[in-house]
């Protein structure tokens, strides 16, 4: 068996590849075949723990929409941005200290047999393969060491899609420097252009994607409308700051957007929540009229935290929970809540912690990364409807958390929220720190919260697939896989 691959290239960054690659995964499964996702590199810090280690999220949900088993093969190769210039390497799920080393050229022969070793084993094994490109393949800087757009459609012989939002303006153009700025020996790789994110009546569109076509004998396949509700989690750290809610508004949830959070997929669900305001905050004005304050991920903890300073945040937080409103945080959100970060082995940073949790932070070299089936301990105060719930979630951290001894020998004690150090909760019962991810992903958790659920991932799934059957000019789907 030899997969067909069908490959979503993207004009820019945001583009619309990772959702148009999870519809694709949902629509050709449905069709009765074994269909699988690959993203040979992903630089994301959205990351979930599969067999063997850690893959990008994207790359998960669209395993999920494939009804495949997710694995590191899906996406070899994995860049977590902790600073501007500097990435963690995670090749094959595991951290590679050494290709952290080498500069951002030097990986890629290093890393390409890996890469296609997967792309190929996952090719025998399946009857298509959805691929993600990164970024644009026209990137010239990059080219002679690319390793994720067109080396792996040469390596494939990929039927591709070239995808823009043409909601930013310019989408004709950016579609035809693209096709332009490809090798000419790869332009014949491309199928169809995909207009994503338009507003109004397609056929003002006339005749720009024919004398696109005359220009570069390229079709425009698809003409997608805004969908701000589809369901599925934003990737690349972009998301919008709309702070809708479906009905009226009954809980507004404040995510504070630090520079290196990670993980913020795990919000999707909240999103969803009828009733739910969630609101991505960066100033502590926009905290004022929240009802929960979450400390979300963060690839770089004391890093963010010093951000969270110098904006005043870490004040607002700490009056927040002064009025007894809810406080959550999450991984690095719960190192956050603590006395201080201790960092000995020079992993992340020393750093004085918000103190709303009597608990302190020491640093490692090893990385925590497992799935994890958890029940809560009675919980009190703001938390207690999470009493004694059971939740499957995943740990993806450096560092382990304790309680403080000198404040836990005067007294102050932190309240054990899940066992294992894996959660804490402060005496008044408002402030809650874990370190699992996931919680909102799993039903019994939304319900005690909130009394009901939000859509489940298979309903979202089949709606994308809905969304592009109906927007793709006809037979074309099935004709990238003939």
């Amino acid at each position: 068996m030899t997969a067909k691959c069908v490959m979503v290239l993207g004009t820019t960054s945001g583009a619309g590849k990772s959702w148009l690659a999870t519809a694709l995964c949902r629509h050709y499964v449905r069709q009765g075949l074994r269909v699988v996702p690959f993203k040979a590199q992903n630089m994301s810090n959205n990351a979930r723990v599969v067999e063997g280690g850690e893959i990008g999220s994207a790359q998960y949900f669209q395993a999920l929409a494939a009804r495949a088993v997710p694995e590191v093969r899906m996406n070899p190769l994995l860049l977590k941005p902790e600073r501007d210039t500097h990435s963690q390497v995670v090749l094959l799920g595991q951290v590679s200290a050494e290709l952290t080393g080498l500069p951002w050229r030097g990986r890629s022969e290093r890393v390409w047999p890996e890469i296609a070793a997967s792309l190929d084993a996952l090719r025998a094994e399946n009857d298509v393969v959805v691929i993600e490109g990164a970024g644009s393949p026209a990137e010239i800087n990059l080219m002679a060491s690319d390793i994720v757009n067109l080396r792996v459609a040469r390596h494939a012989d990929a039927r591709c899609l070239l995808v823009t939002d043409i909601d930013r303006g310019g989408a004709f153009a950016h579609l035809y420097g693209t096709w332009a700025l490809m090798p000419e020996a790869d332009r014949a790789l491309l199928r169809g252009f995909v207009l994503n994110k338009f507003r109004g009546d397609a056929a003002l569109l006339a005749p720009a994607p024919q004398m696109l076509q005359d220009m570069t004998g390229v079709p425009t396949v698809a003409t997608l409308p805004m969908w701000w509700q589809h369901g599925l989690a934003e990737e690349d750290g972009v998301f919008n700051d709309r702070s809708t809610a479906t009905g009226e508004v009954t809980c507004t949830i404040a995510v504070v957007a630090y520079p290196r959070i990670s993980n913020l997929d795990e919000f999707q669900p909240l999103k969803n929540m009828p009733g739910v305001r969630l609101r991505w905050v960066r100033s502590p004005a926009e905290l004022a009229d929240a009802d929960w304050v979450v400390l979300p991920g963060s690839k770089h903890t004391s890093g963010d935290l010093a951000w969270l300073r110098a904006q005043g945040l870490d004040r607002a937080v700490a009056a927040h929970a002064a009025r007894g409103g809810r406080v959550l945080g999450v991984c690095g959100g719960l190192q956050m809540l603590g006395e201080a970060l201790i960092d000995p082995h020079g992993i992340d940073g020393n750093a004085p912690g918000l103190g709303l949790l009597p608990l302190v932070t020491v640093f490692a070299p090893d990385k925590t990364v497992r799935q994890r089936d958890a029940t809560f301990a009675t919980l009190t105060g703001a938390w207690s409807a999470l009493s004694n719930v059971g939740v499957r979630g995943y740990e993806i951290h450096h560092g382990q958390t304790m309680p403080h001894s000198a404040m836990a020998a005067a007294g102050d004690h932190a309240h054990v929220a899940m066992p294992d150090g894996v959660a804490w909760q402060n005496a008044a019962g408002n402030v809650l720190g874990v370190y699992l991810h996931g919680l909102f992903e799993d039903p019994a958790v939304l319900h005690a919260l909130f009394g009901t659920s939000a859509p489940t991932l298979d309903a979202v799934f089949d709606g994308l697939a809905d969304f592009i059957d109906t927007h793709f000019l006809p037979g074309v789907l099935s004709s990238l896989i003939d």
